[in-house]
């Protein structure tokens, strides 16, 4: 790309950036899919040694670099002319920050994204499983921005309200969503105060029919890591996402189920939207037998072909940086195996750290994939604070399983592939004993 490409596309986002922010507010353009930002942020460290590397003549200034003395002076044109012209007040705080989101919206990286000091604290907020919200899992998809009811929870608000699988929300408040953070738009606008509402319109089925709910916002406890016997001594463990606590409650539905008589295992992560990367790699440890620990877990690649690499030594997971920067490491329960059948559930919201899971007891030939391709999702974003109570949030790397692969825009291929029979799709709870999808891996563990 030429100098002259790149300052109008720099310019043409800048300029969309600063009307969004104007008019409606800030919306973030970056959308998220509904998935936990995973990875480890080791930006001081890489932008330290990487200034060392320049210095040295190991980095290049890139071609088309940005020329910010002539963006200045076009700044301070426009302005001019906006001084001289608009008819309205201006914001100054609303334009500059349209500014900062339209140079992420240039970047032409749906995951980029400018955060406000609002934004910020909002989107830092931790739930630890407990919130007063509606009870319902959203996704959105990267290239539309279209934002799609995955999961309902029985007996929470949204259940109640009558919102199901595949609905998709498209106004909250009478206000079009599409395109919005989905992070932000759960944050600030759906969740809210207990015992307040939210109106929500929702296109249900093929004729997107228009369906308008009142939904009343509640404390929702939502446990990561749900488990029971099945016939046969078979474990059931679905892992709604990964957070902080999984790690734990996974062991320990583990355990359990090993204290009942467990001899078989199905691992749920369908509609997984991801999580903690640390939390994947603990559970990871946990199930992998112990010749497979001093093996390569997951690594990550920059844009220098640099990165982390989770491995096991010694009874701990540790993470090596090829920038010179190293984890201590943190204790496994040191010897700990699942030496049984296992098979796990995917299907294609299955996405990030659940897509990781899955590939590295795939590749290690540990656990039989059953159900459809996963979402794809193999980058890893960073959140960067700038000093001032604002944020930026870069795709940084991209993730590999073990076998070398990048499941970015491909996602992890079933050995079995069956589809979720047609009419169980739009229920709000699908029973365990209606699930097919459940039926064929059980099946795969008795072959």
């Amino acid at each position: 790309m030429d100098n002259g490409e790149s300052k109008n596309k720099f310019w043409k986002g800048v300029l969309v950036g600063a009307l969004v922010m104007a008019f409606v507010g800030l919306i973030v353009v970056g959308v998220s899919a509904g998935i936990f930002l995973i990875g480890r942020a080791v930006i001081d460290n890489q932008a330290q040694l990487q200034a060392e590397d320049s210095s040295d003549g190991g980095l290049q200034e890139a071609d088309g670099e940005l020329n910010l003395e002539e963006i200045g002076e076009k700044m301070e044109y426009i302005q001019s002319i906006v001084d001289m012209y608009y008819l309205y007040d201006e914001d100054p705080q609303k334009v500059e920050d349209g500014i900062y989101v339209g140079l992420m919206y240039g970047l032409d990286d749906p995951y980029a994204g400018y955060f406000n000091e609002d934004d910020y604290e909002a989107f830092m907020e931790d739930t630890e499983g407990e919130y007063c919200g509606i009870g319902a899992m959203v996704q959105q998809e990267i290239k539309t921005g279209i934002i799609t009811i995955v999961r309902v929870f029985k007996d929470a608000p949204a259940y109640e309200a009558g919102l199901l699988p595949g609905d998709i929300l498209y106004k909250v408040e009478d206000e079009p969503v599409t395109g919005k953070d989905l992070d932000l738009l759960v944050q600030e606008d759906i969740r809210g105060e207990e015992g307040t509402f939210v109106n929500l319109t929702v296109l249900r089925g093929e004729a997107s029919e228009e369906v308008e709910v009142r939904v009343e916002r509640r404390h929702v406890e939502v446990p990561s890591v749900e488990y029971q016997m099945l016939e046969d001594q078979i474990g059931y463990i679905y892992v709604m996402q990964f957070d902080a606590v999984t790690g734990g409650q996974f062991k320990e539905a583990v355990d359990s189920l090993t204290r009942q008589g467990m001899k078989k295992l199905v691992i749920d992560l369908r509609d997984n939207p991801g999580g903690v990367l640390d939390t994947a790699v603990e559970m990871m440890a946990y199930v992998l037998p112990e010749d497979k620990m001093d093996g390569l877990l997951i690594y990550t690649e920059d844009k220098n072909g640099k990165g982390d690499h989770f491995y096991c030594e010694d009874g701990q997971i540790k993470v090596k940086n090829d920038y010179g920067y190293a984890t201590p490491g943190y204790p496994r329960a040191d010897g700990h195996e699942l030496d049984i059948p296992i098979a796990v559930l995917v299907n294609g919201n299955s996405a990030s750290a659940s897509e990781l899971f899955t590939g590295a007891l795939q590749d290690y030939g540990v656990a039989t994939v059953v159900g459809t391709q996963t979402f794809g999702k193999g980058i890893v974003q960073n959140l960067i604070p700038l000093g001032d109570g604002t944020a930026i949030k870069l795709t940084t790397s991209r993730y590999y399983i073990p076998s070398g692969v990048c499941i970015h825009e491909v996602g992890v291929t079933p050995d079995v592939v069956v589809e979720l029979d047609e009419e169980l799709k739009n229920e709000a709870v699908v029973e365990l004993d209606e699930d097919n999808q459940l039926a064929a891996a059980i099946e795969a563990l008795e072959d």
